[in-house]
């Protein structure tokens, strides 16, 4: 369940540094050919409000080198759009701009500096294994993932940029194919507002928030699909909820018992009123604390028993790896908030009873692209660093709780918080 994620990189969020000069001209002056190109993975990218009163914007770029000198990625730059582009932005659609045409230009702000000692996490092959190096080959194609997090009191932006800084063909002189050392924006994404304010999926209190966000070296986090014709990031924000019982403890014996576990049989609640679009209750419990023979799973039962939800607006909701024999739902049945759906189990791709929980774009549970919601209401009841927990998840975990829990509104549980829900 839980695979071995590396440590945290921590990146200098660099609040209102201008943009430097080389980066700056660059747009501005004419055309030249960018041996290395990118985009957004998608066109937009939502902000979600953490627990650490920050916010989060997690997506990612695609990269390739179209020239047949090798490309060698050096920084990625994270930058927002100054205003007075944004509002020429919005004449350009007929949008009205307001005050916005009257504000002077200003340079781009630096928001991020990825450098290449974060790259091991963050610069993927297109099998989710992390890039041998920062090389990239005349056709070949990587995927850069990007965590940026910004101060709550800091305005959002409404577009953000990047800035490429790397070693590839020469731009104005294309026959010369020693490379130079070249920095250039590149891969505008907008920024959205759209997020759903939900129930919690589960109550009680000591639920642990496993491979959440938004580490780039997480389980969930680095883990695309090519499903249909296209990857997908379904599981972006994805959490792997287990509980901490009175004791503080996981599990209250021997690993390969699924009923020692504090969450196992617990009830999985409907976080809005929706209608059920898919569900599955045939599969059998896995045997803790070892995960499933790798050969054995498919797109049919690697999130296990499972329940679809249908919750309006564009968006989704999936349990995963439900107790066998325990959906209470079926398909087209309208639920409303609260509503049972089935039990907390321990099948499919599972090493630990679980509740695996994400919010998609569509019904397709991995098909589909991962996205942010924020809870009504919750308490954060402490952390659990990642490296005090040992890999049958035993030990007691009462020394990381807080002595009051701390009430919280419209934010989303980030990576190993001890949540107790309220309803």
């Amino acid at each position: 369940m839980r695979q071995g994620q590396a440590s945290w990189l921590a990146v200098a969020l660099m609040m209102g540094v201008a943009l430097p000069a080389a980066s700056a001209e660059t747009a501005s002056t004419k055309d030249v050919f960018t041996p290395l190109t990118a985009v957004p993975f998608n066109p937009t990218t939502t902000p979600v409000p953490g627990t650490d009163g920050k916010w989060h914007f997690v997506y990612e770029l695609q990269l390739a080198n179209t020239r047949p000198v090798l490309a060698t990625l050096e920084s990625v730059q994270v930058t927002d759009v100054p205003e007075a582009e944004n509002a020429a932005d919005s004449a350009k659609l007929g949008r009205p701009v307001g005050l916005l045409a009257n504000r002077d230009e200003r340079p781009p702000k630096v928001l991020a500096d990825f450098g290449a000692e974060t790259f091991p996490d963050r610069l993927r092959q297109l099998n989710n294994q992390p890039a041998e190096n920062a090389e990239i080959e005349l056709n070949a194609t990587r995927l850069f993932l990007i965590d940026l997090v910004l101060a709550s009191q800091e305005p959002l932006p409404v577009q953000l940029r990047h800035v490429l800084g790397l070693t590839g063909q020469n731009g104005t002189d294309m026959t010369n194919l020693e490379p130079v050392q070249q920095h250039y924006p590149a891969a505008t994404i907008k920024v959205t507002r759209r997020l759903p304010v939900l129930r919690p999926p589960l109550a009680g209190t000591g639920w642990v928030a496993f491979n959440g966000c938004c580490e780039p070296g997480g389980a969930h986090r680095v883990t695309s699909l090519p499903v249909n014709g296209e990857l997908h990031y379904a599981q972006r924000f994805a959490i792997d909820w287990l509980k901490l019982d009175g004791q503080g403890r996981l599990r209250s014996g021997p690993a390969s018992d699924v009923n020692n576990y504090a969450g196992y049989g617990e009830k999985l609640l409907a976080v809005a009123d929706g209608v059920v679009v898919e569900t599955l209750d045939t599969l059998p419990n896995q045997v803790p604390p070892n995960s499933p023979d790798p050969s054995t799973i498919n797109l049919q039962n690697v999130l296990g028993n499972h329940v679809v939800l249908d919750i309006g607006d564009g968006f989704f909701a999936l349990y995963a790896h439900i107790k066998p024999g325990s959906v209470r739902v079926r398909v087209g049945q309208k639920v409303r908030t609260g509503t049972v759906l089935g039990l907390l189990g321990n099948s499919g791709n599972s090493s630990a009873p679980h509740l695996h929980f994400h919010i998609t774009d569509g019904p397709s549970v991995v098909g589909s692209e991962g996205l942010p919601y924020v809870l009504q209401r919750f308490k954060l009841a402490g952390k659990i660093p990642d490296a005090a927990v040992p890999p049958d998840l035993g030990g007691d975990y009462r020394r990381f709780l807080l002595a009051t829990p701390q009430p919280r509104s419209k934010q989303f549980p980030l990576d190993m918080d001890v949540v107790d829900f309220t309803r």
